[in-house]
């Protein structure tokens, strides 16, 4: 089984713009998040795409691998299943290019799904962690997961669901943390799929798996990614290099 990394990097952020191309210890965040993907020893290959001569020309002039994305795309998702779609690979895993300080462990934890999936039943694979606290459970930047007995996701929102009208029946909430781990069949899928109403809608380009029947397994880790969103996050990250 032939599994790659993708780091899907657009240069035009819309909160930050060019802050992958921003100084971090005397590298760029986008060539920081290459080679520590690299570093992770998990992947037969890794790769930048990107719209951007500067990140393209950044991560190859650094001995790096980058695809130039041809068209415009909506999501992630469409960018890496453009790149991906004549590469001979099996598993694609989707890493952010915002978040230059990668932990190996839960990309192993999904990874790991493939590899236990003997019946190929999984067309996604995910990761979800609990949250308790009130302003994280109602903050719409949130993304929270629910799932069915076999962690398999039965919806996503920036809503809370469940909604809770009872308190004390065990309700575990729960938010997506957006790193995906794909069959490249699927990829190739919602590629050719056009964008239906609860996508549209909650901004989630998730549901436009769900909504057309893949299926999403979810993973559970206390995982929590440092991204850099804004130039707060990139002072942080600093302090932390």
């Amino acid at each position: 089984m032939k599994i790659i990394a993708v780091i899907p990097a657009r240069y035009a952020s819309t909160r930050f713009p060019a802050k992958l191309m921003q100084d971090l210890g005397g590298k760029t965040v986008i060539l920081r998040t290459y080679e520590a993907a690299v570093g992770t020893h998990l992947f037969d290959d890794v790769f930048v795409v990107t719209d951007s001569d500067l990140i393209y020309d950044e991560i190859v002039s650094q001995g790096g691998k980058a695809i130039m994305s041809i068209k415009e795309h909506e999501s992630g998702s469409d960018r890496i299943a453009e790149a991906v779609e004549h590469l001979d690979v099996d598993i694609v895993i989707n890493v952010q290019g915002d978040e230059p300080f990668i932990n190996a462990e839960p990309l192993k934890e999904i990874i790991e799904v493939f590899k236990n999936d003997e019946d190929k039943k999984v067309d996604l694979a995910s990761l979800m962690r609990k949250i308790t606290d009130e302003d994280e459970i109602n903050n719409p930047n949130n993304v929270k997961v629910v799932t069915d007995q076999n962690a398999f996701a039965l919806y996503f929102s920036r809503s809370v669901i469940p909604f809770p009208r009872e308190r004390n029946v065990g309700v575990r909430y729960m938010q997506h943390i957006g790193i995906y781990a794909f069959r490249k069949q699927a990829l190739l899928d919602f590629y050719s799929l056009p964008m239906k109403s609860l996508e549209a809608s909650e901004k989630l380009e998730q549901l436009r798996y769900l909504e057309f029947g893949k299926r999403i397994k979810m993973v559970e880790t206390t995982h929590v990614g440092i991204g850099i969103d804004t130039i707060e996050d990139l002072e942080k990250a600093r302090k932390m290099l």
